[in-house]
């Protein structure tokens, strides 16, 4: 390890010590936050002036960063499982209400549908007041590279098909799909919780003391969990700083530049879907600016981490504990998210490639003929959408394919997809809290008590008090 490195890691370190220092004065959640993203910022771009991007300092002092932010994500990832089935099954024990289950799930799949639709039309607005086209673009090596890749992963995309997709959320291993295996295991995992929940409400009053006994078990288990997720949430800032100096530090601002147009309109639409989130919580009654507020720590890091998955355990967290949203509902909400109706990478991601992409095959993309098709195939294929990197790029394939489109062109945006990809997660789990949100308040659930309550909270320790 050479002198350079040592010292940027000492800084490195220095930094987590400061970050340390915040906590034990019991500065707030949120501040150490914001504190980690700042400060992720200024290493990372100290890292570029001195070094320049890809040089051998920037990749060894990175190795070690990526220990502590994909350390971190993976200790997310680590809880995710066990915190939606035993989450996902005491609240099915504490409703005892088929009824009710059935309506939270309609109206949270319904609600993320129906955002995806909303999100992948503005997407197709941007595209056209920023007069985005792939005509004229220049490929270089990883550029090629890219397009390669997703020219081999097209098959998989084709084979796609609804009644597939419906079949591949019936869990037959449920422990197979509690490692992750399969791009639909999170919904797998939520449907077998469902099983264990109705089934145990089903022997309560046949055999009382078995049901009491479950339920002190499950009990036992969802205190455990939510302990496991107080430790892992109070790592947040330094995660943040670490994922955010690596992004920072490994990305080349003249590439940037060369897309600046593309990256523009994409942050354009994805600002102006969030603003649709913040009108579906003010219709619900709730004040938008206590919301944003309220949810901008787990935003912050699902665009840091590039994870809708990882950012699970923080979005469920957050809406019990500052929300006001039940358990029960911020799960299913958070569950589904992850994997269906991502609004920025199954919605405003595909839209705008195919409307850029079209007219290098001599397709109108601005008609009827092509708009039509394209919402109905954006709909349906942000169905099991995986919520870890690379479900952006499955989407795409699939909605690349079925409209006959050339889905190598889509690789030419690679210099520019890690950027982007940032926004759309946070956009991602925004739609799932925005949708567990008005979900709760639509059913008349939402504890109003905690969402006025504008103490700015330490999320770490109301995990802890759940």
């Amino acid at each position: 390890m050479t002198l350079p490195v040592l010292l940027n890691l000492a800084i490195a370190l220095a930094v987590c010590v400061f970050l340390y220092r915040l906590q034990a004065n019991h500065v707030s959640f949120t501040k150490r936050v914001f504190a980690g993203l700042g400060l992720g910022v200024v290493l990372g771009a100290a890292l570029q002036v001195m070094y320049g991007v890809g040089e051998p300092e920037i990749k060894a002092t990175n190795e070690w960063l990526n220990v502590i932010g994909s350390g971190y994500v993976q200790l997310l990832q680590m809880i995710i499982i066990p915190l939606i089935m035993v989450s996902i099954i005491q609240a099915i024990l504490k409703l005892r209400d088929a009824s009710s289950l059935g309506k939270i799930s309609t109206l949270t799949i319904g609600i993320l549908l129906i955002t995806t639709i909303v999100a992948a039309s503005i997407g197709i607005l941007m595209a056209k007041l920023f007069g985005l086209t792939a005509v004229g673009l220049t490929s270089t090596a990883a550029e090629v590279a890219r397009g390669e890749y997703m020219q081999g992963n097209l098959a998989a995309a084709k084979e796609l098909s609804l009644p597939s997709l419906l079949l591949s959320f019936i869990p037959a291993n449920p422990f197979l799909d509690m490692t992750g295996a399969r791009k639909t295991s999170t919904i797998a995992v939520v449907v077998f919780s469902i099983f264990i929940g109705v089934s145990a409400t089903g022997i309560a009053g046949k055999k009382p003391e078995v049901f009491t006994s479950f339920s002190s078990f499950v009990h036992v288990a969802h205190v455990i969990v939510m302990r496991m997720v107080t430790l892992v949430l109070r790592l947040t800032p330094y995660g943040v700083f670490a994922l955010m100096a690596k992004v920072v530090s490994s990305s080349s601002w003249q590439d940037i530049l060369g897309l600046l147009n593309f990256v523009v309109a994409s942050y354009a639409a994805l600002a102006l879907m969030f603003c649709v989130h913040l009108a579906m919580v003010a219709a619900s009654g709730l004040k938008p600016w206590r919301y944003v507020k309220k949810i901008f720590p787990v935003l912050v890091f699902a665009f840091t981490s590039r994870t809708s998955a990882g950012s699970i355990p923080m979005s469920v967290a957050t809406q019990t504990a500052r929300l006001g949203t039940p358990e029960g509902t911020a799960n299913f909400a958070a569950s589904f998210g992850a994997t269906i109706g991502q609004n920025g990478c199954a919605g405003i991601y595909p839209a705008m490639l195919a409307v850029m992409i079209a007219p290098t095959v001599g397709v109108d993309p601005f008609t009827a003929a092509f708009l039509l098709p394209l919402l109905a195939i954006i709909a349906f294929g942000s169905i099991g959408v995986a919520g870890v990197g690379g479900g952006a790029t499955f989407a795409a394939l699939i909605v690349l394919s079925a409209m006959d489109l050339p889905v190598a062109l889509a690789g030419l945006l690679i210099s520019v997809e890690p950027l982007i990809d940032m926004g759309r997660t946070a956009l991602n789990v925004s739609g799932s809290i925005a949708a567990g949100t008005v979900t709760s308040r639509v059913m008349g659930q939402t504890d109003m008590r905690v969402f006025d309550d504008d103490a700015d909270i330490n999320l770490d320790s109301e995990a802890r008090a759940v």
